[in-house]
């Protein structure tokens, strides 16, 4: 059963020029986002980020929650009715992932993947709370800050 919150992740790539972030289009809605999905009974938001970039786009690679945070009203989700009658909004947790030169595989959520630079991504995102957590890892990865172990 679905638990009555949200991951979001935003794969990236390290290029000389800039980074690449790896933005999918939605096969049952035809717009673009990173990674989505919510978690399941007895998972961490870890966990759940992990298995969702797993399931959706077939890779590993090192994860990072990101300060960034979002609702999402319930009337999104169709399991809602089996979650609590006084959940009206669940959170959204960000976190970016390094996907390396990992070959992204798309599952059947998915129907193409582009690798774009920060400014094409923020054109294509249809939601805001990806645009801000996108802003966030741009802004982390420009002052070398990813990695709270590099944070000073």
């Amino acid at each position: 059963m679905r638990a009555p919150y949200q991951v979001l992740v935003i794969p990236f790539r390290l290029r000389i020029a800039e980074p690449e972030f790896a933005v999918l289009k939605r096969s049952d809605a035809a717009y673009w986002q990173f990674v989505a999905g919510g978690g399941e009974k007895g998972e961490t938001i870890l966990e759940a980020a992990q298995r969702e970039v797993r399931e959706e786009i077939g890779i590993t690679g090192r994860f990072v929650q990101l300060d960034s945070h979002a609702t999402v009203p319930r009337d999104c989700f169709v399991e809602a009715h089996r979650w609590r009658s006084d959940v009206y909004v669940i959170p959204e947790y960000s976190f970016a992932v390094d996907a390396g030169d990992a070959e992204i595989i798309l599952s059947n959520e998915h129907t193409a993947v582009q690798w774009v630079s920060y400014p094409h991504a923020r054109a294509l995102l249809r939601w805001d709370s990806n645009r801000t957590a996108l802003w966030e890892v741009h802004e982390r990865l420009k002052s070398g800050k990813l990695y709270p172990e590099s944070a000073s």
